[in-house]
């Protein structure tokens, strides 16, 4: 009989830890999730802070093209002011798409392109995106691994029990952004 009642409290405790255990796990990972999405977000509000700068300079070039710029500043001002991860992922797929209307644009004035002060923001703008894009990748593997914690037997009844919810990726749906960027000399 004492030999039932130690398996028993022994099977108890084990489950206990294993929850334990498995719930720390899940809230390590949210709060790596969600420092990885803060640091990516440093980075966008340092590229949100650049684009007004680049615009003003393509303005005076090329003044007739302000359905370009406009749509940029729009873009970039949804991608500010979006409040969730879901909402500033949309936004910056728009702000994505704008800023590739804007480069297609610059391509048309080769004396823009050759103006020092568009080439310095370009190029810490080019700097910008290659961070951007460092950050995306730490973000997404830190949100797979949350994910797949989510799904995976049996710490998927720790997640549902706690509601630790999948994630969202930080995703490139948009064809344009996936198209080659036409360089010509």
């Amino acid at each position: 009989m004492n030999w039932v009642l130690i398996i028993v409290v022994a099977v108890i405790a084990l489950i206990v830890i294993w929850a334990i255990v498995s719930y720390n796990g899940f809230v390590s990972l949210r709060n790596r999730v969600e420092e990885a999405f803060s640091t990516m977000d440093v980075y966008l509000k340092k590229r949100y802070d650049l684009i007004p700068n680049l615009v003003e300079t393509v303005k005076g070039y090329a003044k007739h093209e302000s359905e370009t710029l406009a749509t940029v500043i729009d873009a970039r001002n949804h991608a500010v002011n979006a409040k969730s991860v879901d909402e500033k992922i949309a936004a910056e797929k728009e702000l994505a798409q704008s800023m590739f209307n804007l480069n297609a644009v610059a391509e048309q004035y080769p004396d823009l392109k050759a103006n020092t002060n568009f080439m310095s923001l370009q190029n810490d703008l080019n700097q910008m995106e290659g961070e951007i894009a460092n950050s995306r990748k730490y973000y997404n593997a830190l949100v797979r691994d949350f994910n797949i914690k989510c799904e995976k037997v049996p710490s998927n009844i720790i997640a549902s029990l706690f509601h630790f919810e999948r994630a969202p990726l930080f995703e490139v749906d948009n064809e344009t952004e996936r198209q080659n960027v036409n360089v010509s000399f």
